[in-house]
């Protein structure tokens, strides 16, 4: 049936059927592979300047100079901060120059979960959601000892001595109590876990996440802790909507087991 309009007869559109189904198809691919490149940079980032820095420190320093504390905290402090600055300030120059109207490169302390400052709330959850990944890892893990390769009790290596005293212990507790659970926040539930709960479900990004988090400490029972810890803080950034109480979990996780490696000496 046509539509009159004034003296001028108007066929009606036809419906495309098929143009929701391409669109919703070919946004899945977009999706997808938007996912699939962001995780991988990300590591390719996280893992790369550590070992191009690595290369070069010992190029340049004697070798006995690189077993040292202080030398190790600057090459962990350096290696973080390349890692954020491409990551969150590189990488969105980059994506402008190739698509300038794309939102996703927006950054704000919002989009990464710094909003306002911690509250009592965050610091309430952080010992729940640190029990809470302790149990998680321990369920895990107790699957993974029916492997017979897995090794539950392998030592991680940090690039410290366990014989530390004074300033030396302090430097260490900084880096891998402070400034490691701050960066690695930021990066990982803030930066990629937020641009990844945009493109797809917030269980799968909490698992893309979490997996590739635990892929770059590169050592099974380390993963699984870490991979634990890392489904806890992406929640609690769902809870909340920082990534405070995250940041203070991966404190406590890191403070306790630097208290055990360090202080009392388990290795």
């Amino acid at each position: 049936m046509k539509k009159v309009c004034g003296n001028k007869k108007v066929a009606p559109k036809k419906l495309d059927y098929n143009k929701k189904s391409h669109s919703s198809k070919n946004q899945w691919w977009i999706n997808f592979w938007y996912v699939v490149g962001l995780t991988a940079w990300v590591f390719l980032v996280v893992v790369g300047i550590q070992f191009l820095v690595g290369i070069l420190v010992s190029l340049i320093l004697p070798k006995d100079v690189l077993t040292s504390p202080l030398m190790n905290s600057i090459f962990s402090v350096i290696t973080y901060i390349l890692a954020l600055l491409i990551l969150i300030f590189l990488t969105p120059k980059i994506v402008q120059l190739i698509k300038k109207q794309d939102k996703m490169v927006i950054i704000s302390r919002e989009r990464i979960g710094l909003r306002g400052l911690p509250t009592w709330t965050d610091i309430g959850l952080s010992p729940i959601g640190y029990v809470t990944s302790i149990i998680i890892a321990a369920g895990i893990t107790w699957i993974f000892t029916l492997l017979p390769w897995f090794d539950a009790n392998e030592t991680q290596n940090l690039g410290y001595s366990h014989y530390m005293f004074g300033l030396e212990r302090g430097l260490a507790f900084i880096t891998l109590v402070v400034i490691a659970p701050i960066i690695e926040e930021i990066i990982f539930r803030g930066w990629l876990y937020g641009k990844l709960r945009i493109v797809i479900p917030k269980w799968l990004a909490i698992l893309i996440t979490s997996l590739l988090f635990g892929l770059i400490h590169m050592q099974w029972n380390v993963g699984i802790s870490v991979f634990a810890m890392s489904i806890v803080a992406c929640t609690l950034r769902e809870i909340t909507g920082t990534i405070y109480s995250g940041m203070l979990v991966h404190m406590i996780n890191n403070g306790i087991a630097f208290c055990l490696v360090y202080i009392v000496g388990i290795s």
